[in-house]
């Protein structure tokens, strides 16, 4: 899809900003590379959570009060796995289930997690590319004052409350990028980090070998969205993953991770401006569909005053 607006996201802060990009750009299409180091078996199912939060949110299906999931969501079978004494620490919604389901059958018979996600995409009438970053297995790994932890273990069952000595992506040394991921990175005319969790929903997709050689050679501008408002994460562990690392929690430091990828970068409107780089402000909290779309378009019009 040459000439794409690409994204690279994670789960709910970035699917709240693909929603946006997606209603200014659907007539032009758009693709979405998304983090999969979030990835785990659970029940005898295949979770894929950023991914699944990027297809709610452009189905149509996010449930917006509860931030994650799908609206209108039930919890029967959760309720009868507790009775059954089963592991209740990760909730899976009756309707959610199916989505799990459909993606471990088609993947027990052969089918790729891109196939698996194309198709879902298509059963739901959503005109752009969701590509995973990999097909292939890659699982984030916090190390922690606890102890090494999976993703879904840290963020989930223990809350994010561990402190975080570092990162590494277990896998990554021998994955390769999805089909897709690097020609549209290639050929975009604009690419932009979503305001995800940089460590955590970012870094897995760039651990990837080839993604980020392909990022830097990109010849369209890349812009990077913060996820700071005042210095703070306004969902998520940013923030206090920022101050375990010992960074001072600035948008300078958000500029100094993506050194080398990316051109510009959108602030909150009443945060310092990053001084070393081009950058733009708007309000990025994203409460509605109308303030998805606004930080979506100050990303893009910031795009279109820099050339690479």
């Amino acid at each position: 899809m040459s000439g794409a607006l690409v994204v690279l996201s994670g789960g709910v802060g970035g699917a709240k900003l693909v929603e946006g990009a997606y209603a200014l750009s659907e007539r032009a299409g758009m693709v979405v590379i998304v983090n999969t180091g979030d990835d785990f078996c659970h029940l005898g199912l295949q979770i894929s959570p950023d991914i699944d939060s990027v297809l709610y949110a452009l189905a149509g299906y996010s449930d917006r009060e509860r931030g994650w999931g799908r609206q209108g969501e039930s919890w029967q079978f959760m309720q009868a796995i507790r009775e059954l004494g089963g592991p209740t620490w990760f909730n899976l919604g009756d309707l959610d289930l199916a989505t799990h389901v459909m993606r471990t059958l088609g993947m027990r018979d052969g089918q790729s997690l891109s196939e698996v996600t194309s198709r879902m995409a298509n059963a739901w009438a959503i005109n752009a590319q969701i590509l995973p970053m990999t097909n292939e297995p890659v699982a984030t790994i916090i190390e922690t004052n606890e102890g090494p932890l999976p993703f879904q273990r840290y963020f989930v069952e223990r809350q994010c409350a561990p402190a975080l000595q570092g990162v590494h992506f277990q896998g990554s040394s021998d994955a390769s990028p999805a089909p897709g991921v690097v020609a549209a990175l290639a050929g975009a005319a604009t690419i932009i980090i979503a305001p995800s969790n940089p460590f955590l929903s970012v870094d897995p997709i760039l651990a990837v070998p080839g993604i980020r050689e392909a990022l830097e050679a990109a010849k369209a501008p890349v812009i990077a969205i913060s996820p700071l408002i005042g210095g703070q994460s306004i969902k998520g562990p940013t923030s206090k993953i920022m101050a375990e690392l010992g960074m001072a929690g600035s948008n300078d430091d958000i500029v100094a991770h993506y050194a080398g990828l990316i051109d510009g970068i959108v602030t909150h409107i009443s945060d310092p401006v990053p001084p070393t780089i081009e950058s733009a402000q708007t309000d990025t909290l994203m409460q509605n569909s109308h303030d998805k779309s606004r930080v979506a378009q100050c990303a893009l019009d910031l795009a279109r005053r820099i050339t690479r």
